[in-house]
């Protein structure tokens, strides 16, 4: 893999997302958004990475990424998601959701939607109305899903002021993030080590379905769906462990020894899901490699750049599941196969709280007021 470039930003990266290209275009990723947390004033900024790779003659990178604009953001921003080309949707620690325009004309950013009061807390021992960390958000044009810390699932329409349908008791727990399975329904995973599908076909407030692992309590932080198969779902939580489950048999397949500490985000690659990348509060981002030409497949686990041991076990039989059908992430048996695991960071660091990949293109962000990008994540 070609050089991974820091550029430090003063101040902590607690999100950060690449703006989509076109489809159909032959563009690669030019721009992401960051949020920040726990710094005087957070902000989300737009940027652009320029020309990463080519010195000037002071020895510096040239087209170093640059602000290109920028907006105040009350509160921590908890969950950043891009809804279009021009929109990007930021989660609050206040428990507002705003939606953030660009202007691409004279380079500036303006709030074009915002709801307030998204998520609170009610009922005995808080104020009639105090605010809840709006802890996720997934867009799928039109409809804008939010979760929070008080177990309240929203479902906002970009064009609407209200709520389109709220479930207020969702969850007992915190939820901490959510993505969409598919257009009716959504996967949300809790602190109770949780996942629960939601249709929103149905007009009750009980999920269509459970799933977790037997006897564990253990927090899930982060969930991500396959881009193809919509079945295979990744999620990660509070031990660092990566789990992928088949919500067709709501059952987990493997279970994958990762990270030290918890694990923030988890990614299947948009275009090429045979890669997954994690990052963790540890201080590592990590690129696991399950596609089938992984060569000499003969250990169980080959890892590149840090001295950590890799446990799995397979709990599903995959026997009578025509082989062809079936994703990477569901047919490898450990026994047989190994996943290429690559440290992507040159050394330890703070935290890594975020990550984004978008065809050869990472990026991410730390506490150490550090964001790293590659555009050349399979050479």
């Amino acid at each position: 893999m070609e050089e991974i470039y820091a550029k430090f930003v003063s101040q902590k990266i607690s999100k950060t997302r690449w703006r989509p290209v076109p489809s159909g275009s032959l563009q690669t990723a030019e721009t992401f958004a960051t949020g920040s947390w726990d710094n005087e004033e957070n902000r989300v900024l737009l940027w652009s990475i320029g020309d990463l790779g080519n010195l000037d003659s002071d020895g510096g990178f040239e087209g170093d990424h640059q602000v290109l604009c920028g907006s105040r953001h009350y509160g921590d921003v908890m969950d950043l998601q891009f809804f279009d080309q021009e929109r990007i949707v930021a989660a609050s620690s206040t428990g507002c959701v705003t939606v953030f325009l660009h202007h691409p004309n004279n380079q500036t950013l303006s709030v074009s939607q915002q709801w307030t009061t998204a998520h609170y807390h009610t009922g005995p021992g808080s104020p009639s109305c105090s605010s809840a960390p709006c802890t996720g958000v997934v867009c799928n044009s039109p409809e804008i899903v939010t979760v929070g810390e008080d177990g309240r699932i929203n479902l906002f329409r970009v064009d609407h002021k209200e709520a389109v349908r709220t479930i207020d008791n969702a969850d007992s727990s915190t939820l901490h993030a959510v993505t969409f399975l598919r257009t009716p329904e959504i996967l949300t995973v809790n602190s109770i080590g949780q996942l629960k599908i939601w249709d929103f076909r149905q007009q009750g407030n009980e999920p269509s379905q459970i799933l977790s692992l037997t006897g564990d309590r253990v927090p899930l932080h982060c969930v991500d769906r396959h881009p193809n198969q919509q079945h295979v779902v990744a999620t990660g939580g509070q031990d660092g462990m990566l789990s992928i489950w088949d919500v067709r048999q709501t059952m987990l397949v493997s279970l994958l020894k990762a990270h030290e500490a918890e694990m923030w985000e988890v990614h299947f690659h948009p275009s090429n899901p045979d890669h997954l990348f994690t990052c963790s509060e540890d201080g590592s981002l990590w690129h696991w490699d399950a596609s089938t030409d992984v060569p000499e497949k003969s250990s169980l686990f080959h890892q590149g750049g840090r001295n950590s041991t890799f446990l799995s076990h397979s709990i599903s039989n995959q026997a009578n599941v025509h082989q062809s059908l079936i994703s990477s992430w569901l047919s490898t048996d450990p026994a047989r196969d190994r996943i290429e695991i690559t440290s992507l960071l040159p050394n330890r660091t703070l935290s890594v709280n975020s990550l984004d990949v978008l065809g050869p293109c990472l990026v991410c962000g730390t506490d150490s007021e550090a964001i790293y990008v590659t555009r050349q994540l399979f050479s």
